[in-house]
């Protein structure tokens, strides 16, 4: 049992994440940092503020909130030298739904000057009561741009193609450059077109089912195109086994499904739930990667890794939870 720091805290990942730590009995308590800001318009039809919901499926003796901007070097330092966390999650930055307005200054600073602020306030405290057992840092598959092969692993090519790629890159240098300057054990993980319950970052997935929910036309852009879908549960199970195996120290993993399935595929499993369903097909959007499988073999044979939730599932849960909040 262990003081646990997760950045992001109310995250959709992160508040998950935290979730399931405690139910595990793995965090004694569990630090969730979050500057409470967002990134949605909340003039949007379908927008609804997923963060108390969240917050209330925590016990509330186990969590602790700190309002605070991980690009606060000094709020952040003091944070660390609070809690002493034994383990840190690193899970704040730009999200994904930011794409359409992105600009390079915002994704720098979740990704490159919050990963290491961090990492500086552990170093300055480390051998102070402060013995931190891993930094995990949350990367993105979207760091490989143009999958170049039907299945790529860690290791192949890094040529992200944009703003939020690049920079997830960069916090992946960054956190290996500087983790081990200072001896400090990490572990880097790269998810992949994550979805489920309390999700409010317009991702595909949920783009995709709010439109089925509405009886509005789905667009599909792009007939081949793949993404490796990945319930959160699945995420948050590799991000646990990530955090506390000895094996993950200073590796990086693929923590997918480890199955690209087609857009449409998708989109076909709603219509089993919504058969009026009207979709149209669009050409690919050129400016972003074309993506697909993700080899999760390393993640399967050095921590146990094993994904369990498919998008004929993960659809049904998702569709059940938003059915029970009406």
């Amino acid at each position: 049992m262990k003081n646990i720091l997760i950045t992001g805290g109310l995250g959709f990942i992160g508040s998950t994440l935290a979730k399931k730590l405690i139910e595990k009995k793995i965090a004694k308590k569990c630090i969730l940092v979050d500057n409470f800001g967002g990134y949605i318009n909340p003039s949007h039809s379908n927008f609804f503020d997923y963060r108390k919901k969240r917050i209330e499926s925590l016990k509330k003796n186990k969590f602790i909130i700190e309002r605070l901007d991980t690009n606060n070097f000094k709020a952040l330092f003091n944070i660390v030298k609070k809690y002493k966390p034994s383990l840190i999650y690193h899970t704040a930055a730009l999200p994904l739904a930011k794409l359409k307005n992105v600009n390079a200054d915002e994704a720098k600073q979740g990704s490159v000057d919050s990963t290491i602020n961090l990492i500086d306030a552990v170093r300055m405290q480390k051998n102070k009561k402060i013995s931190l057992s891993r930094f995990v840092y949350i990367s993105s598959s979207m760091v490989y741009g143009d999958f170049k092969k039907k299945t790529v692993n860690e290791n192949d090519k890094k040529n992200p193609k944009e703003a939020y790629g690049i920079m997830k890159y960069s916090g992946e240098i960054i956190t290996k450059g500087l983790c081990k300057l200072y001896d400090i054990p990490f572990t880097i993980i790269r998810p992949s077109a994550v979805y489920g319950p309390t999700d409010m970052n317009r991702r595909v997935s949920q783009i995709f089912i709010e439109a089925a929910i509405n009886n509005k036309e789905i667009f599909v852009e792009g007939p081949n195109e793949k993404l490796d879908f990945t319930y959160i549960d699945d995420l948050v199970d590799g991000l646990i086994l990530a955090g506390t195996k000895s094996k993950a120290k200073n590796e990086t993993f693929n923590i997918t499904f480890g199955k690209g399935r087609k857009l449409i595929n998708f989109v076909n499993t709603l219509k089993k739930y919504y058969p009026k369903l009207k979709v149209k097909i669009k050409p690919k959007d050129s400016s972003k990667p074309s993506r697909g499988t993700l080899s999760i073999n390393k993640a399967k044979n050095l921590i146990g890794y094993m994904p369990k939730v498919s998008i004929e599932i993960g659809i049904k849960k998702y569709l059940t939870f938003l059915r029970n909040q009406n």
